[in-house]
């Protein structure tokens, strides 16, 4: 009986404890699964956030290279784009050197053949200029130096160049090999000024651009010449008054009592007045030699003033003058139906406009303005400084 009932009493508590066990084991999985799930979402939203981190980098590492991919393909392009033009003004270039004019042709016909004038074309982005020494020459005055550093630094996007006594016969025998006359009365002139002023007429007529004598100093950039209401497509030619004279004997000094420089001048290739400058000089000149006798040279005699006066006749601001004034009366090239003389020029304050040409008054490119260190001009016309050195005397 006592055996009975401790084998029902150890199967009580055996029951009893399997079912506290069975209770504690299940609370602590139900708990242990709620942890183990919180857990694991925040595991998953974790390696989410960690994945699109990622990928986040990973695709702005990847926009990035793009990017600068893309900026190597159009920098590629670019280059590209710019030797094309190169090759196709080089070509363009060759062509006209290749045009050789028939030889029943005049020099003014030759020389319309060779350079076609397009009035509606672009100011070509070019800075000539002379001297009879290189930069690296001790005699190159340091103030002429500065000069010509400066037409450079005011004018960032243009070609500029410096030609000597050798490279500038070199230019005109290249230019003008196919209208000879012109390169044999360059070498007939007998003084480096004339040579000078005779190289400024054909490097516009060949190239266009800007010619600048060494003696000058930019005050602004070339593109500030021109009004803002006008257009450089109205433009063939820019030029400026040199002297305007108010004395009785004027003669004394001046071929002409007012006179346009020609130190300074811009134009577009082919322009009618250099074409016909040019063919009036290479005329005069072998007209002079035709004068002599055998083995005698072409000569400039006579008193300093004599002597300028010669050269202003012969290549210089009296002959650029006559020739500017022919060709703004020429009525039926430009349908101007009045008479224009250097009355209206007289005086001149600011820009005039006549035709294709803009005339400039003297302050202009002749200006009394010191070069300011800070760059500020205090006139807005005053373009160009001009030392007025008689560059030709000096050696």
């Amino acid at each position: 009986m006592k055996t009975r009932m401790t084998n029902r009493r150890r199967i009580v508590v055996a029951i009893v404890s399997l079912v506290v066990v069975i209770v504690v084991v299940t609370n602590f999985s139900v708990s242990r699964l709620r942890n183990l799930r919180l857990s694991n979402i925040d595991n998953l939203a974790g390696m989410l956030s960690l994945i699109s981190s990622e990928n986040s980098k990973k695709q702005d590492e990847f926009f990035k290279k793009l990017e600068k991919m893309q900026q190597q393909l159009y920098s590629k392009q670019e280059e590209r784009l710019k030797n094309l033009e190169r090759q196709n003004e080089y070509l363009i270039e060759q062509i006209k050197l290749m045009r050789t004019p028939p030889d029943t042709f005049s020099l003014r016909e030759k020389l319309a053949f060779m350079v076609p004038y397009d009035p509606k074309t672009k100011f070509p982005a070019y800075v000539w200029q002379t001297w009879k020494h290189g930069l690296n020459d001790d005699r190159f005055d340091a103030v002429f130096k500065e000069g010509q550093a400066q037409w450079a630094v005011k004018n960032p996007g243009f070609v500029h160049e410096l030609f000597n006594d050798d490279t500038t016969f070199a230019t005109v025998k290249h230019l003008y090999q196919h209208a000879p006359e012109v390169v044999e009365a360059y070498k007939l002139m007998p003084e480096v000024i004339l040579k000078m002023d005779f190289f400024k007429y054909l490097i516009l007529f060949a190239k266009g651009g800007v010619y600048a004598d060494v003696d000058t100093v930019p005050l602004q950039p070339v593109p500030n010449w021109i009004p803002e209401n006008v257009s450089p497509k109205e433009l063939g030619i820019i030029i400026a008054v040199c002297s305007d004279s108010k004395l009785a004997n004027w003669r004394l000094d001046t071929v002409r009592r007012l006179e346009f420089g020609n130190f300074v001048i811009q134009s577009k290739p082919g322009h009618p007045i250099l074409r016909e400058i040019i063919a009036l000089i290479t005329e005069n000149t072998l007209r002079l030699r035709r004068t002599l006798k055998d083995g005698e040279q072409l000569t400039l005699d006579g008193l300093p003033n004599q002597k300028s006066l010669a050269i202003s006749k012969w290549t210089g601001s009296g002959i650029w003058t006559d020739t500017i004034l022919e060709y703004l009366n020429d009525y039926v090239r430009l349908s101007i139906y009045q008479s224009v003389s250097w009355k209206d020029f007289h005086a001149l304050e600011m820009p005039k406009l006549v035709s294709d040409i803009l005339v400039l008054p003297i302050k202009s490119f002749a200006s009394t303005v010191e070069v300011p260190k800070d760059g500020k001009i205090s006139d807005p016309i005053a373009f160009v400084k001009h030392y007025l050195a008689n560059i030709w005397k000096s050696g």
